[in-house]
C-alpha cells in the first residue's frame, strides 16, 4: 500500500508538469501605452493535452490583469470582464482586437514600441504559464506579423457571437 502511495505522489507533480507543456501561446502582443492608463495584450493559445480554462492573468507591467471581452449592445461596442475561457484542445483560442483580450488596468510603467514584458497566465489545470509579450505602436490593429491582405476585419480570426464563449 505504501509503494503504490508513494508511486501517485511522485507521478502528481509529472501530470501537471505535462498539462503546463501541452499548453503554446504564440503571438503576444501589446499597444504601447502611457503609464497610469490601461492597456491591452492580444495572443492566441493552443492546447495539445486535455480540455483546460484560461482562468486569469497576471503581470508586473500593470496594477490588475483582467480577462475582457468586446460586445456590440444594441450597436454600441462595450466592454466587459469575462471570468474565465475554455480551451479546447487542437482548437486555437486567439485573443484579438475586437473580441476577447486581456486588459491592462493602471499601467506602472509606459509600454514603449519595442519593449517587452512578461504575462503569466492561469490556467485551472496547466497552472501558471508566462509569454513574452512584444509592444507594438499605439495604434497597432492587428496581430504583428500576419498578412492580412485577404483577411477580414479581424484579421481572419474567427470570435464567437457576442456573450458566448468560443
Amino acid at each position: 500500500m505504501r509503494v503504490l502511495l508513494a508511486a501517485i505522489l511522485i507521478a502528481t507533480p509529472l501530470a501537471a508538469y505535462a498539462d503546463a507543456t501541452s499548453i503554446h501561446v504564440d503571438h503576444a502582443w501589446s499597444r504601447a501605452a502611457m503609464a497610469g492608463r490601461e492597456g491591452v495584450v492580444y495572443l492566441t493559445i493552443t492546447d495539445t493535452g486535455q480540455p483546460d480554462t484560461l482562468t486569469g492573468a497576471a503581470t508586473g507591467v500593470a496594477a490588475t490583469a483582467e480577462l475582457h471581452e468586446n460586445i456590440n449592445d444594441n450597436g454600441v461596442m462595450k466592454m466587459r470582464p469575462v471570468a474565465a475561457l475554455p480551451i479546447v484542445p487542437g482548437k486555437a483560442l486567439t485573443l484579438a482586437p475586437g473580441g476577447y483580450h486581456i486588459m491592462l488596468m493602471n499601467l506602472k510603467q509606459p509600454l514603449k514600441e519595442g519593449d517587452h514584458f512578461p504575462i503569466t497566465l492561469n490556467f485551472a489545470k496547466a497552472g501558471a504559464v508566462t509569454a513574452t509579450v512584444t509592444v507594438e505602436k499605439a495604434g497597432a490593429a492587428a496581430m504583428p506579423g500576419m498578412d492580412h491582405g485577404s483577411m477580414g476585419s479581424m484579421g481572419g480570426m474567427t470570435m464567437p457571437p457576442s456573450g458566448k464563449q468560443p
